[in-house]
């Protein structure tokens, strides 16, 4: 239906003489246009960071302050003339700004926020900012799931840059071709990766209920985040909430093949459109060719071709696509952006070889993540013997939910490697990953494993243990200890 641009038209299409693309409406609720000094609590996070030199940007005098200050945030922030402040004090807001912006790991009994609400100052959460003085106005494209949010924002915004259209965008990682995670233009567009986090200690809604979607992708949909969400019927519950908010005159963009968003697509209130590789979507991947450097696919009459490796990217390209044609963007552009996308910092990013061992990066840290992963460095490094070395650091990997679903996305690696789960005395016993239960279940498949608590003991393993030919993919979605730097040094030594 949607081979050539124009086919959009048989949809509700996003701009409509009915539905007119609406103007920037005076502020209004938590933030007014009576504002000229805003203050960021938690300033050096990279979206607040951004957030903070945007503001500056339009007029506003901003100030901040954040506990732990280091590149290139804090860089960021001094190169543009924006005054931040070491630790968190009530002396910081003592110039009493209209507007406090309250970062999201923030919690009651910062002595900052404790000053907000004693002296009664507004103040509201990043997602909120955004909402009111950088999206409202604009035509939003919001990207959720629980895979594949970054890379599909990443290639999405890349596609309308490279076709011309200058969107503004916020993404949680670094896009290279964009060279950094988030931008706020001029353009009509705003491109932004819906995350189901929860907003502020004083709004536990998910962040993407804020980001006021047009065209609304969800990639999948698994339990995840322990710490807010008990359950997988949640985690659907604050998806459906960003379902009920995608206009009329909207569309919604949904992985077809995913059981778990199968009950949130029975909607009458907008326009809904299936994609993924299975019979039953309109938009379908077939023709697909799996390639070291790249994948392959035929969206109805047309090839598209992207420089990502696997199933899982198939996907997040298929959807990417999709999203563009319904904007109006000619296939041609798709094809030039998709072949000149150069992917995303810390997802399948080869950082080095070193002794014939290739050390990659990657920021998974769900099963399902983890095991797409290896699949797609299967197709990636053919034949080679792949190392898993996984950090069991997020707040739902730490607890035992995953017991079992770690074990079945670990031994698809040859060799698996866990390094000591991250603040498991902050844990009830009850809820607690057990290491030696994982080990035994990984050892029962055949594959070796071993749990090592510290980098060291993990470099000094993969050094004796590795031998040319084999892959290391690193697994974690925080720093590591610098395990990446100091493998290779290891190795090259």
């Amino acid at each position: 239906m949607w081979g050539n641009p124009e086919h959009a038209a048989n949809l509700l299409p996003i701009q409509t003489s009915v539905f007119p693309r609406p103007s920037v409406p005076p502020l209004s609720g938590p933030v007014r246009s009576d504002i000229q000094s805003v203050h960021f609590i938690g300033i050096c996070g990279t979206a607040m960071a951004s957030a903070a030199a945007a503001m500056k940007e339009r007029g506003f005098t901003v100030s901040g302050s954040d506990q732990n200050m280091y590149p290139p945030m804090s860089t960021f922030l001094v190169e543009r003339g924006i005054d931040v402040t070491a630790g968190y004090a009530e002396a910081n807001l003592a110039r009493q700004p209209d507007l406090v912006v309250v970062g999201n790991a923030l919690s009651r009994g910062n002595p900052e926020i404790e000053a907000v609400l004693d002296r009664r100052l507004r103040y509201c959460s990043l997602p909120e900012l955004l909402k009111e003085f950088f999206i409202r106005g604009k035509r939003s494209l919001v990207v959720t799931g629980t895979h594949g949010k970054t890379t599909t924002t990443s290639l999405l915004a890349w596609t309308f840059e490279s076709a011309g259209m200058e969107p503004s965008f916020l993404i949680g990682g670094i896009p290279r071709n964009l060279g950094q995670g988030a931008r706020f233009g001029g353009g009509e567009w705003f491109i932004v990766e819906g995350d189901e986090y929860d907003t502020a200690f004083f709004d536990k809604r998910s962040k993407f209920v804020h980001y006021l979607p047009e065209v609304a992708i969800i990639n999948n949909l698994e339990f995840d985040h322990a710490d807010i969400f008990r359950s997988l019927e949640d985690v659907q519950i604050a998806f459906r909430r960003f379902v009920n908010l995608v206009p009329r005159n909207g569309l919604l963009l949904a992985n077809g093949d995913e059981a778990n968003l199968a009950p949130l697509l029975d909607v009458r209130h907008c326009p809904v459109r299936r994609f993924g590789l299975g019979e039953s979507n309109e938009l379908r991947a077939t023709g697909i060719v799996l390639k070291p450097e790249s994948s392959e696919f035929v969206l109805e009459d047309a090839r598209f071709e992207v420089p990502l490796v696997g199933e899982l990217n198939v996907r997040n390209a298929l959807a990417v696509a999709a999203c563009a044609r319904h904007c109006g963007i000619p296939d041609a552009r798709i094809r030039e952006a998709f072949a000149s996308f150069r992917g995303v910092a810390r997802r399948m990013d080869v950082r080095g070889d070193a002794g014939g061992i290739t050390v990659v990066d990657d920021f998974g840290h769900h099963p399902t993540a983890i095991r797409e992963t290896v699949r797609a460095l299967r197709v990636r490094f053919p034949g080679r013997r792949l190392w898993a070395v996984f950090e069991p650091r997020s707040n739902t990997t730490r607890r035992n939910v995953f017991q079992s679903e770690l074990v079945d996305a670990l031994e698809t690696a040859d060799v698996i490697v866990v390094a000591e789960v991250a603040r498991l005395d902050q844990l009830k016993p009850e809820e607690r990953l057990d290491p030696a239960r994982l080990m035994q279940d990984l050892r029962a498949t055949g594959k070796p494993a071993s749990y090592l608590p510290t980098v060291d003991a993990i470099v000094e393993h993969v050094a004796d243990g590795g031998r040319p030919g084999d892959v290391v993919c690193v697994f974690s979605n925080g720093g590591f200890g610098g395990i990446h730097d100091k493998l290779l040094a290891r190795l090259r030594a």
